[in-house]
């Protein structure tokens, strides 16, 4: 980011430094903070309304900065896709963090029973991890990490089953199989606390034959959910926790997982053999017309930058009452390097500055250089595709300018802004961003932790 010697950055935001000032270089990668803020406190606002909590994944940034912001709002704890991820968060000073996967490494459980117990400790913090299982053989490892382990140590560890779908990824594929494996949990003397799922392998679209499947799917979640408090496999004491991503079918999640679970019966909590060292009370029923409470937790993580691609297409917030479209806040800026023919401009920003998994980059902005070499303001940039990338050039498609329109052409040295689609395969290319107010001034650095 810094052209010429490195200063912290404290002195350099002292300094009220603008995105085209020679403390920047290019490629750059900025985020509006306009929108970030709208985004981080519009997600809040939709889950305080609805009685539902947040633990944003952090994966799509891994940024201590961004996470501190979503803290800020009333974020529950972080969600993390992998052991690496886990332990990173747990660096930050994260308290809850949400493993929203299989841990299938013996180590790493090591590693996790090891963390409960220093938290335990004189001075220690009130850590608190759950994770997923979606196999016997992810109980038993589990189980064998845990052996013997204190029941305040277990207190802070949740465990959840995973429900998939036939083609997915990961989660049992059955509410028979789902059942059987929480009786698994139960009797290896693991705490659960309910079901989890990842919505967004039910539907690949949003038509209404893929909303009719994520919301089949939500109900199912439900369904599972309901047979675990039947027969009684979860604390009576607590809400049963249901949780989902939230991402791109956040409505969906929003109408169908909140609200009491229905509980037809009477059903009889088991008795002390089976109670595998939980707080059950043996010989208890439920009566007939009884509800559960239930605990709605969501993943959402991709909506704090949200995009200019598969983010904005997917986009649940135009279906959701009350709720506002989010904000694309990413840029990546680069430079013209070279106008080698009419209609072809190739700019030094590759695939090792911008997502590409998903859709090319889209073209946003221009700034030109004026006669004095300076970089004039950004206006936008119409006529002009992304067609192709490299590892560190890019081939825009620029249409003809009008004629008498001279300044509608890109030349050399002229900076071009991207948006982006997919933010969760933008950042992990970057170590720092530049957060952007008014007049392009930079009014934070946010870093990345992968």
């Amino acid at each position: 980011m810094r052209v010429g010697q490195e200063v912290g950055v404290d002195v350099l935001l002292a300094g009220r430094p603008r995105v085209p000032d020679d403390v920047f270089s290019w490629p750059l990668l900025t985020l509006d903070d306009d929108a970030l803020e709208h985004n981080i406190s519009l997600m809040a606002r939709l889950c305080a309304e609805r009685g539902v909590e947040h633990a944003p994944h952090v994966k799509t940034a891994m940024s201590p900065e961004l996470f501190a912001r979503q803290l800020r709002a009333g974020a529950w704890g972080a969600t993390v896709a992998n052991p690496a991820q886990l332990r990173v968060a747990r660096s930050w000073g994260t308290e809850r963090i949400f493993l929203a996967n299989e841990l299938m490494d013996p180590r790493e459980i090591t590693w996790l029973r090891a963390e409960l117990e220093r938290s335990l400790q004189p001075g220690g913090t009130s850590l608190e991890i759950w994770l997923y299982v979606d196999s016997a053989e992810g109980v038993a490892l589990l189980a064998q990490g845990f052996a013997g382990a204190a029941p305040a140590v277990l207190n802070r560890l949740g465990v959840l089953v995973e429900v998939g779908v036939d083609g997915g990824r990961t989660g049992v594929r059955s509410p028979s199989a789902a059942l059987a494996l929480a009786r698994a949990v139960r009797a290896a003397g693991l705490p659960l606390l309910g079901v989890a799922g990842y919505e967004g392998s039910a539907a690949g679209g949003t038509t209404p034959d893929d909303l009719d499947r994520v919301t089949a799917y939500c109900r199912g979640l439900r369904d599972v959910a309901g047979a675990f408090v039947r027969e009684g496999l979860v604390d009576p004491e607590s809400p049963v926790v249901l949780t989902a991503g939230g991402s791109s079918f956040l409505d969906v999640v929003l109408a169908e997982l909140p609200g009491p679970l229905e509980l037809p019966g009477p059903l009889e909590l088991p008795g002390p053999s089976e109670q595998s060292g939980t707080s059950l009370q043996p010989g208890r029923s439920l009566q007939p017309g009884r509800t559960r409470d239930v605990r709605v937790v969501v993943r959402s993580g991709a909506y704090v930058t949200h995009d200019h691609g598969f983010c904005a297409r997917m986009d649940p917030w135009t279906r959701i009452p009350g709720a506002e479209p989010m904000q694309a806040a990413a840029v990546v800026w680069g430079q013209v390097l070279s106008v080698p023919e009419p209609g072809l401009v190739v700019c030094g920003v590759g695939r090792r500055d911008v997502s590409y998994d998903i859709d090319l980059p889209v073209a946003l902005h221009l700034r030109t250089l004026d006669e004095h070499g300076s970089l004039r303001p950004a206006r936008a940039l119409a006529g002009a595709r992304v067609t192709a990338l490299n590892d560190q050039h890019l081939y825009l498609a620029v249409d003809p300018a009008p004629d008498g329109a001279r300044d509608a052409h890109v030349r050399p040295g002229d900076v071009v802004g991207f948006g982006i689609s997919h933010p969760c395969t933008l950042f992990s290319t970057w170590r720092v961003a530049a957060v952007v107010g008014a007049d392009d001034e930079v009014v934070d650095v946010v870093t990345t932790d992968f």
